[in-house]
């Protein structure tokens, strides 16, 4: 009789939990979807100099630079979460020597010139946490123009050693930041 109960216990247990699995509500694909940049010279085989995650929204028939994303204003260089830029080992960007770790990367976008800005803030959503107390290192770029219109921002690396950048390209605008390792 014991065991009997004791199975029925135990079957009416499994049914209900695998109900409760079933019935997990899980979202849908995020419109701006998380992406991941490596930097790795030396081949997709070799340890990486540095690693970008970050949000990929995209135009879907709107003016972002200077429309949806002011210039002037402090941008979380992409979408949802602030993008998160890791170093593996000291790179310098443009003149500013940063040090291996962790940093938030925005950015204030302008038509002709963009700010770029270190922070040592995480895990933030958006701009909207944004403190300049906490900047590492700031840096300014030339904006130029893609051959070709970037409907979904992205973010790539190029080159090697001295002659290595990394390319912020939406819209018409590509923003080459130098970086030497």
């Amino acid at each position: 009789m014991k065991t009997r109960s004791l199975a029925a216990v135990v079957v009416l247990l499994l049914f209900v939990l695998s109900e409760e699995v079933t019935a997990q509500k899980f979202p849908g694909v995020d419109a701006s979807p998380a992406d991941i940049a490596y930097f790795r010279p030396d081949g997709r085989n070799a340890d990486p100099i540095i690693k970008v995650v970050y949000g990929r929204p995209s135009k879907k028939g709107r003016t972002m630079l200077g429309g949806t994303e002011a210039y002037g204003k402090v941008w979380r260089t992409g979408a949802n979460e602030t993008t998160e830029i890791k170093l593996y080992k000291d790179v310098t960007f443009g003149d500013k020597t940063l040090k291996a770790g962790t940093y938030s990367l925005y950015t204030i976008p302008d038509k002709n010139e963009w700010t770029i800005i270190f922070n040592s803030k995480l895990d933030t959503w958006g701009a909207y946490a944004y403190d300049e107390s906490k900047d590492v290192a700031r840096i300014k770029v030339a904006a130029g123009k893609t051959e070709s219109e970037i409907e979904t921002f992205s973010i790539v690396f190029d080159g090697k050693g001295d002659n290595a950048t990394m390319n912020l390209a939406w819209e018409n605008t590509l923003v080459k930041i130098p970086i030497k390792y």
